[in-house]
């Protein structure tokens, strides 16, 4: 480990935090539910999706039902910090899933619906989880397959699957098992609620480790509690707002927007289907939402290219309206408003244009929260141009997920903000970024070495991240520390950074990962989103399906004009010099992206070391 140097986050002197709602958190997230169903039980929590309408339930709805699958749990023998993993896409069972575990005392170990069946079998077996919630049959199945590997997993509970009525029971029978046992001891939840502690484990998040065998975070009740009441003090969000939340709530990010309504108390639509994301807001008409980069790329890349197609008078006006709207959000940036003739202007661009963009996400965003990965700064101030603010935000799983974000009176592209309240950082120096506070977790599960090389004895998370810490608080994330390599000629390339700026050049890639390590000039791997490259090919006569658009000359001539675009500002060294396009795109399924929509850089470089390195001979 590095030595930090004592580079300290400094105050943001201009924000006002309401320190209390810190320092009077409630003890659990039971007794944040509990504390949130007692002050607006009739308010709206959650909204989802029955067909092709939107049903919603409120507090005390939720209570009732989260109350007796909880004494349901309780029933079938779950103790206190037992582990009760649930297996799911994003959905209003997995909310109130979690909600029954947390009453239950229990401890929640979250599953990605992909992971393959080995996968679940170690990470079951890993936490000791004694009761899996499984969404479906095919989640079922993957149980089945592995139960030799699982003898200490009791129970079975499936939201849409077949019940057997033994091993796997579906959730009206767990419920209906916890309804027995309120009859006859009706303060069996919140006897075990009363005795939830800070400290008490809370989740397990399994993360990909470097071994390939994924290691489980340990948080406790007080990191979400504390992660909670921290963005509740800086008072960005309020009981007025209305989340949109699809985002995996196996990963961190989502998990946290699953808590932060408990403390804030807005209600949450909630829908994981990623190709439901633009048709939903445009009904659900969200005033925020948590999303990966690559939604806000795909989008930008998307609405450009349809202005594009159009040519002619209308794409000189969206292009004269974006650059009105641009001039006016850096004008804001500063503090200041138009006036005069770009008063009359950014008027005009409004009526004719931005609204209509920020229409197709609802018409009420007050902004997005970008997380999970670095946002090509092109693409946030396109946002920013139309109205549309994107709050980039950092934290690990280690750090139960929020530990900096922009303020939306204080945004600065191109940074992750400032730390939440509680949260100290250090820049260490060798440049890697350190985290101490409340979030940060209790280590990993049942790996000292692991948790002791991750956090030191000062209880300083050193998060693999190099970033910088400006006079003003302000934090910039510049790569991972892994995946900086040094070219053959000594110099070293940081790829990460590479790769965001090609996305906000190029709107028809889907990914680029960037490779050269210990190579005497760098090269990349690239592969062209699917919808994009369709109308692409439309507009330039090409026919055929998906792999002889992307394999043919003109695809490829293509890529090279922006690679020699983005070439012209790079350091010589970093300069791609090669490309190979694959035949297909990566994909969560085959292992090379995560559920969050991050390239596994390890696997893809293992998978397609062959293709990138033949670029080197010859």
């Amino acid at each position: 480990m590095s030595t930090p140097t004592l580079h300290h986050t400094p105050s943001a002197s201009t924000e006002t935090v309401d320190e209390r709602l810190i320092e009077n958190r409630a003890r659990s997230v039971g007794h944040l539910f509990r504390d949130r169903v007692a002050a607006t039980p009739d308010s709206e929590a959650f909204r989802f999706a029955v067909g092709e309408t939107w049903e919603g339930v409120t507090w005390s709805e939720v209570q009732q039902t989260a109350y007796r699958l909880a004494a349901g749990l309780i029933a079938l023998g779950v103790g206190p910090e037992d582990r009760v993993a649930i297996a799911s896409s994003t959905r209003y069972e997995w909310a109130l899933a979690d909600l029954a575990v947390m009453c239950s005392g229990g401890a929640t170990t979250t599953i990605y619906p992909t992971t393959i069946a080995p996968d679940v079998a170690y990470i079951l077996a890993n936490s000791g989880s004694v009761v899996v919630f499984a969404e479906d049959d095919e989640q079922v199945t993957k149980l089945w397959e592995r139960r030799v590997d699982l003898p200490g997993l009791a129970r079975v509970i499936t939201f849409d699957g077949a019940s057997d009525g033994e091993w796997v029971l579906s959730l009206r029978q767990l419920e209906q098992m916890g309804a027995e046992l309120l009859a006859t001891n009706p303060g069996a939840v919140d006897e075990r609620i009363d005795a939830l502690t800070p400290d008490q484990l809370a989740t397990i998040i399994y993360t990909s480790g470097t071994t390939g065998r994924p290691k489980g975070v340990r948080l406790d009740h007080n990191a979400w509690t504390y992660q909670a009441a921290a963005t509740d003090a800086i008072g960005i969000l309020s009981p007025s707002d209305l989340q949109y939340l699809w985002l995996p709530l196996a990963h961190v990010f989502g998990k946290f927007l699953l808590t932060l309504p408990l403390q804030c108390g807005f209600p949450t639509a909630i829908d994981g289907r990623i190709d439901k994301i633009v048709d939903n807001l445009a009904v659900v008409q969200p005033t925020f939402m948590g999303a990966a980069p690559r939604i806000f790329e795909k989008a930008y890349a998307r609405i450009t290219m349809m202005m594009k197609a159009e040519g002619g008078l209308k794409e000189k006006l969206f292009k004269w309206s974006v650059s009105v709207g641009r001039d006016v959000a850096a004008m804001r940036a500063r503090g200041e408003e138009p006036t005069g003739m770009l008063a009359t202007k950014i008027g005009l661009a409004d009526k004719l244009v931005l609204h209509k963009v920020r229409e197709r996400f609802g018409g009420r965003i007050r902004f997005f929260i970008s997380g999970s990965a670095a946002l090509n700064t092109d693409v946030a101030h396109w946002f920013d141009s139309i109205g549309l603010t994107i709050l980039e935000g950092y934290g690990l799983t280690e750090t139960s997920a929020a530990s900096f974000v922009n303020r939306p009176g204080s945004n600065r592209i191109g940074t992750v903000g400032w730390a939440l309240p509680g949260t100290e950082a250090r820049i260490a120096e060798d440049g890697e970024v350190l985290l101490r506070g409340p979030g940060v977790m209790e280590g990993y599960h049942n790996k000292p070495e692991d948790t002791a090389e991750a956090k030191d004895a000062d209880g300083w998370m050193h998060t693999g991240d190099i970033g910088e810490l400006d006079a003003n608080g302000y934090l910039k994330i510049t790569d991972r520390k892994k995946d900086f390599f040094k070219t053959s000629g000594g110099k070293y390339v940081a790829p990460s950074l590479i790769e965001s700026t090609f996305k906000g050049l190029c709107p028809y890639v889907s990914q680029f990962v960037v490779y050269g390590a210990d190579h005497n000039f760098v090269t990349a791997l690239v592969t062209l989103d699917a919808d994009a490259i369709a109308d692409w090919a439309d507009g330039h006569g090409i026919s055929g399906d998906y792999r002889t658009i992307v394999t043919s000359p003109q695809a490829r001539e293509m890529v090279q004009m922006y690679v020699d675009t983005l070439n012209v500002n790079l350091n010589r060294w970093e300069q791609i010099k090669k490309f190979v396009v694959l035949d297909h795109d990566l994909t969560v399924e085959a292992g090379e992206l995560t559920p969050s929509l991050k390239v596994r850089r390890k696997v893809v470089n293992e998978k397609y070391g062959d293709v990138l390195d033949a670029l080197y001979t010859g």
